[in-house]
């Protein structure tokens, strides 16, 4: 039996927890590890203050040697651009031993639409 990419995503999230953006701003100012599975070029676009960026594409290879992937027990906060892939990359967290993932549901579009802040590289080349 086949699924469609949203069957996919709402099985992934009925098997995770999901956090709204107050939740994650509480988080976050506890010291939660926040990661941006986006990729590189979404990420510099914007991102939440303080995020890691470990793309989606890369995140289960990364549990091994990621800093930030490397306590199994800490509370990780996880977002995307709208909430499948961090709703995706959360579930193959937990099954690769992560206790404690949070997905930020709507991820950083609701993030932004919630009036929270978001950072951009700002940093200029100049020889």
């Amino acid at each position: 039996m086949s699924m469609t990419l949203h069957e996919l995503v709402l099985e992934a999230k009925a098997q995770i927890k999901e956090i709204d953006v107050a939740t994650a701003v509480d988080a976050i100012a506890q010291g939660s590890i926040l990661i941006d599975i986006r990729e590189p070029a979404e990420f510099e676009a914007g991102r939440i203050q303080g995020a890691n960026n470990v793309p989606r594409g890369v995140l289960e290879f990364k549990t091994v040697d990621h800093p930030s992937l490397s306590n199994k027990a800490a509370r990780i906060v996880i977002y995307c651009r709208s909430g499948g892939r961090a709703a995706l990359a959360a579930l193959n967290l937990q099954r690769l031993g992560y206790s404690n993932i949070e997905s930020v549901a709507g991820g950083i579009e609701a993030w932004k639409n919630a009036g929270q802040p978001v950072v951009t590289d700002t940093t200029s080349y100049t020889g």
